[in-house]
């Protein structure tokens, strides 16, 4: 009898293993699903050739360093806070804004010429008015001015955009550089 029981006690604990390796099994099944719907959902659903040399357009390099230049080139000494060209030649009454006005539409220029959209450009021209109306504002306006920073703003529509849009591109040159890189450290190795 004890020959017996050993034995049913040897087939439950047989059996117990055996649905907990196939629950394990099914877990694993399902966890691999879901990954790959998730990994699936970042990549793309078509092939898109990529020329290794894609990079920013000219033009958004281009404002990127005139909205750096009149927004933040200059740190100020013993505070973490950057001015640029912009809140500096602001300071002269009336000239100084609408020179600075003239260097915010060159942003807009640059945009126009990689084909923003309208209501982006109209949003971007707005930023650039509301940073011009502010030097009518004496003392007030330009304090106001070192904080809303119009010329970067507006270099972060373009960049928005430009990212949206070739997305596709971005992702697949990311996807061979990330697959030159693991080939590489496999090499390594």
């Amino acid at each position: 009898m004890n020959q017996g029981s050993d034995k049913d006690i040897s087939d439950k604990l047989k059996s117990i293993h055996d649905e907990d390796m196939q629950s394990s099994h099914n877990k694993s099944e399902l966890v691999k699903e879901n990954t790959t719907d998730e990994v699936s959902q970042y990549i793309p659903n078509e092939t898109v050739e990529v020329h290794e040399n894609f990079r920013a357009p000219d033009e958004l390099l281009k404002a990127q360093s005139l909205a750096n230049l009149l927004d933040t080139a200059v740190k100020l000494p013993f505070i973490n806070f950057r001015v640029g060209l912009d809140s500096l030649v602001g300071l002269i009454p009336g000239i100084g804004d609408t020179i600075m006005l003239m260097a915010s539409l060159r942003i807009l220029y640059l945009g126009n010429k990689m084909n923003v959209p309208k209501p982006l450009q109209k949003k971007m021209l707005i930023n650039s008015l509301i940073d011009y109306g502010l030097g009518f504002f004496p003392i007030v306006g330009d304090i106001i001015d070192l904080f809303f920073k119009a010329n970067q703003r507006n270099v972060r529509i373009i960049e928005q955009w430009w990212v949206a849009e070739n997305k596709d591109k971005i992702d697949a040159l990311a996807k061979k550089q990330y697959e030159e890189w693991q080939k590489a450290q496999d090499q390594n190795n």
